[in-house]
């Protein structure tokens, strides 16, 4: 195509929009107006506008009063296409093992647009088992999974997620002091480990599946009930290897094509 085309077809609203979210994507900290007008070598005027409906949309957030930032959003967008399911393919002969392994369900979650998401899930080979269906959005400050989910993200990642699952709402009586030493502990020692909130007698055992870059791209939960009728089922200790095992396994298959910008 010419230049003269090109030109023919340009869309300049569109191309402001891109430039920005373009620009914001490589930032850490985000930027006020007026430097995203003299990085873009514009008027602060052009873009009062398009600022306004990327915040609208959800594509950008205010920080700081005055400063824009990139929400989570194209990432979340980014999981309707071919890595979640192409993460779910690899993961699901390993769930199904690990499942057999511990008697036990399990679950395959991303976070997405605000939330974490089940993206794959495996039932439990006997006759008792928690299950949760694919697609089901559950919560972030309190299930295993979306604490692994926070605790394997950079702080600034991190931020956004907690950012965009709150919406506009305050977030400072969620992200303690004592909240965030727990994110420190699940990643040092690898794993979390808590009673369900949502349901009695349920332990969330949870593990991340790390990206190259050692980054969380989905977690692996096994909500662990203790089977009565099944003594020679592991103990939830044993249970809680087999899920570290599972997702150390999943981290190999995936590390070499997955990064965090693959994931939400």
């Amino acid at each position: 195509m010419s230049d003269e085309d090109n030109d023919r077809y340009r869309a300049p609203a569109l191309d402001k929009g891109l430039d920005i979210l373009e620009l914001l994507a490589g930032v850490d900290g985000g930027l006020t107006q007026a430097e995203i007008a003299k990085r873009l070598g514009r008027s602060p005027n052009e873009f009062y506008r398009m600022l306004d409906r990327l915040v609208r949309r959800g594509y950008v957030t205010r920080i700081d009063g005055d400063r824009f930032s990139l929400t989570l959003k194209l990432f979340g967008l980014a999981q309707l296409h071919a890595p979640p399911r192409r993460l779910a393919s690899f993961a699901v002969p390993v769930m199904r093992e690990l499942a057999e392994a511990s008697r036990q369900a399990n679950q395959l979650v991303v976070f997405d647009r605000g939330n974490p998401v089940v993206i794959a899930q495996q039932e439990a080979p006997g006759y008792w088992g928690i299950s949760i269906r694919v697609g089901s959005r559950i919560g972030l400050f309190d299930t295993g999974s979306g604490h692994v989910l926070l605790a394997f993200r950079a702080p600034p990642e991190r931020a956004r997620m907690i950012a965009e699952h709150l919406g506009d709402g305050d977030a400072d009586g969620r992200v303690t002091p004592e909240f965030l030493a727990r994110l420190d502990l699940i990643r040092a020692r690898g794993y979390e480990t808590m009673p369900s909130a949502q349901t009695a007698g349920v332990v969330n055992l949870s593990a991340p599946v790390l990206g190259a870059d050692g980054t969380a791209i989905a977690a692996l939960t096994v909500p662990y009930i203790t089977l009565i009728n099944a003594p020679t089922a592991p103990d939830i200790a044993a249970t809680t290897r087999l899920v570290v095992e599972a997702t150390a396994r999943l981290s190999d298959m995936t590390g070499a094509g997955f990064t965090s910008e693959d994931a939400p």
